[in-house]
């Protein structure tokens, strides 16, 4: 039988009477007949309360430092988590990034996955061993331990998965599926049974924080089927898949992104020089940008940047020798949010930007920007949730059931 790869997050082995929760689950599904491997992240709050000890000693810790450290949290989960399950009469045996063989490029806080070669984790599931393994975290070429950044345990997991052809990755956390949007902020929001996963990538990307971006696109590459539940009960939860369509233009839910800023750049010269020296200087700082929009203006062109709130200071850093041009002026705005539509073809649905736009009555657009399949609003931080409320209400998304896929 292939191997099942389970995920629990941070608040699912929040305490040991948690992780024992978790290990009794974990024993129903091997008992059910599955190979276990288990990719588990720190417990509760662990991951800030060791960046804060560094933060008392140093403001800008070192990359590598801070890597050595962090991986510390991921450790003591999988080994209690270990410890319970031998407790309970069952062999398991943890290990970490490395030991599993997760290879990684050479950058610290936010390395990539190059390789997962899983030797050690194989040769403990064929001799009956539950494996756990420290999320988060690998080991790059030349031998130096990294880590995958904020919700790299999710990564970790569905990595796994591809590496090991397993029948599928549980990704196990606080809330118990996928909603058409945030319940907290929008009570009507309706659980989904399924989503594929364009739509769910460009939900994790907009600020949906159920799964991280990057592990749905790892699952998309390798066809690994996701599934999202709750660890604190029995709901089904939610599939992620792929999904045949036909024409569909059908909203799939609504996301928002609170922890972004924009930085327009204005009086630049004519023509795309300008614009690509601006974004060189950001992308040399390790800055993604998340939306961009360039237009003409009186006194020469414009480029405004959606980036997140915690880059904003050093994308100001980075620009600031490009702006010694007469004329060149930076404004930057931290009191905004992203809200985004996600569905398929809704962009060239006839009227799709009107009935959002319509949708926002009495909200401030200062932006709006469309793909195929997803349209974001950029609004003023303080409204956003009655933007959310007033889009999930006008765009048919409220019900007992969601929309037809």
């Amino acid at each position: 039988m292939k191997p099942l790869v389970q995920k629990y997050g941070g608040t699912s082995v929040a305490s040991t009477e948690r992780i024992e929760a978790v290990a009794d689950r974990i024993v129903a599904a091997q008992i059910a007949g599955h190979p276990m491997v288990v990719v588990v992240s720190a417990m509760g709050d662990t991951t800030d309360d060791l960046l804060a000890l560094a933060r008392r000693i140093t403001a800008e810790p070192p990359a590598r430092e801070l890597d050595m450290l962090l991986t510390a949290g991921e450790r003591i989960s999988m080994s209690l988590l270990s410890i319970a399950l031998q407790a309970r009469g069952r062999p398991a045996i943890s290990f970490t990034g490395s030991q599993s063989g997760i290879i990684t490029d050479g950058r610290h806080a936010d390395a990539k996955i190059l390789d997962v070669r899983g030797d050690r984790i194989r040769a403990a599931l064929a001799a009956g061993r539950i494996v756990i393994v420290a999320g988060f975290q690998g080991v790059s070429a030349e031998r130096e331990v990294t880590t995958l950044g904020r919700g790299g345990s999710d990564t970790t997991a569905v990595a796994l998965a591809a590496a090991l052809e397993a029948e599928r990755c549980e990704i196990y956390t606080d809330v118990d599926g996928v909603y058409t949007a945030d319940p907290r902020v929008v009570p009507q929001a309706v659980k989904l049974a399924r989503i594929d996963y364009d739509a769910m990538l460009e939900l994790a990307s907009h600020g949906a924080r159920v799964l991280h971006p990057r592990s749905v696109e790892v699952a998309r590459r390798f066809g690994v089927p996701l599934h999202v539940r709750s660890s604190f009960n029995d709901s089904p939860g939610t599939v992620v898949e792929p999904m045949e369509r036909i024409e569909t233009d059908v909203v799939r839910g609504i996301a928002c992104d609170a922890e972004v800023a924009t930085l327009v750049v204005s009086g630049l010269p004519a023509g795309p020089g300008g614009a690509a020296e601006i974004l060189a200087a950001v992308g040399r700082a390790g800055i993604r940008t998340l939306l961009l929009l360039q237009a003409p203006a009186p006194s020469g062109g414009e480029l405004a940047i959606l980036l997140q709130e915690a880059d904003l200071e050093r994308a100001e850093a980075a620009l600031r020798p490009l702006l010694a041009l007469p004329g060149t002026q930076v404004r930057t705005d931290a009191q905004v949010a992203a809200v985004s539509v996600v569905g398929h073809a809704i962009h060239s649905h006839p009227g799709t930007a009107g009935l959002i736009l319509s949708a926002l009555e009495g909200v401030r657009v200062e932006w709006i920007s469309g793909s195929a399949i997803c349209v974001t609003c950029v609004v003023p931080r303080a409204e956003a949730h009655r933007a959310m409320a007033q889009l999930h209400a006008r765009l048919g998304l409220e019900g007992a059931s969601p929309p037809p896929v």
